[in-house]
């Protein structure tokens, strides 16, 4: 076989990203706006497709041998920056050295040199286009095991669907670095997400990684779908953990301001009230941007291949779970608006009591 694999680095980097003015930044160094390529394709709607960047080629030590390696970058408007680090393997390997080569590949450790630097320089010269800049301590990492050209032992694979060609076995080998004998039910069940749309092509999908056939050279839209995806998946986790340290916060800021004395009658929660109102209007708006980034108008394999991703990735449960916390947050604003109000109506009450003692105590003066 001849083949490479694609090491993918995503950040949340900004809250949003100007991708025509990155362009402008960019210079030379981006391609432009990236699209599926593929006819059916056309069922798939991006809203506003990523921006491509070039950032350099180098050499990178797999095992013991060198490979050549090139890296380059997507960005995402809602604010994700995707690197993607590509390795081609040594030509005309065999299943188990290209499942020895991923192994390698994933044991070294030069590429986290190499993001960290390429992303802190991408993002100095992106730096007026990013909006609220700042790099997000979560990054979603994925790998993608692509194949251009498959030979049996007697020659071109022909007729034979590439599917058929590889076993379970051969899948798990490569995808999960499984090097002892599993039991059948064990292979089925951890590739179970397989597709194809031509007798030589093959999508198999995993939790970390996946695997490509594809002999047109031209064509990345499986890719593309899965980058996508891990866009999406990037987001929610990372708009997780931002609730999962807010709602602590906000708990202890509550607390704080009920313990102060004096304060019930002059709304104490006016700033609390207001930062909890843009937090959730900032979290629902990006949610619902990242979420409506890429949609499917028909049932065609690019479309499947990007539902499985997504069901693969439980990306419905990080949705629930961050609805979940929203809805805490808007019961939390509910309340203490409730609690505004109240100490506003007491305070008028008083106003009203002591305008009457006022009123007795003049006219009792004057009588």
């Amino acid at each position: 076989m001849d083949g490479s694999a694609t090491v993918y680095r995503l950040h949340d980097v900004g809250y949003t990203i100007a991708l025509d003015r990155a362009a402008e930044l960019l210079g030379e160094s981006t391609r432009g706006r990236v699209r599926p390529a593929r006819e059916e394709a056309r069922a798939i709607h991006i809203r506003n497709p990523p921006l491509f960047a070039a950032l350099g080629t180098f050499e990178l030590t797999v095992g013991e041998t060198k490979c050549a390696a090139s890296l380059s970058a997507h960005l995402f408007d809602f604010g994700v920056c995707s690197l993607q680090l590509k390795v081609r393997a040594s030509p005309n390997l065999t299943w188990t050295e290209f499942a020895e080569f991923a192994r390698a590949l994933d044991g070294q450790r030069d590429d986290e040199a190499i993001f960290a630097r390429e992303l802190a320089v991408l993002l100095e010269r992106i730096a007026p286009a990013v909006e609220r800049a700042a790099v997000a301590p979560l990054a979603e990492e994925y790998k993608v095991y692509r194949i251009d050209r498959l030979r049996g032992r007697d020659g071109p694979t022909g007729t034979t669907p590439v599917g058929q060609a590889l076993s379970e076995p051969q899948l798990v080998a490569l995808l999960l670095s499984e090097r002892r004998a599993l039991s059948p039910k064990t292979l089925h069940e951890l590739v179970p997400h397989r597709f194809s749309y031509y007798h030589d092509d093959l999508t198999v999908l995993s939790w970390e990684s996946a695997l490509v056939v594809e002999p047109r050279d031209d064509d990345r839209d499986v890719e593309y779908v899965l980058e996508f995806a891990n866009a999406q998946l990037l987001e929610l986790r990372v708009f997780d953990l931002q609730l999962d340290a807010e709602l602590p916060a906000l708990y202890d800021r509550v607390a704080t301001v009920r313990r102060r004395r004096g304060l019930r009658l002059r709304g104490p929660f006016r700033e609390i009230l207001a930062d909890l109102q843009t937090r959730v209007a900032d979290i629902t708006e990006t949610v619902e941007r990242v979420e409506n980034a890429l949609k499917v108008t028909n049932d065609v394999y690019l479309a499947r291949v990007y539902a499985a991703a997504l069901e693969l990735f439980r990306e419905q449960a990080w949705r629930r779970g961050i609805e979940r916390k929203l809805g805490i947050l808007r019961e939390t604003y509910a309340m203490l608006n409730s609690e505004g109000q109240a100490a506003r109506a007491e305070l008028l009450e008083v106003t009203i009591v002591l305008l009457i003692v006022a009123e007795l105590l003049v006219g009792v003066l004057h009588g």
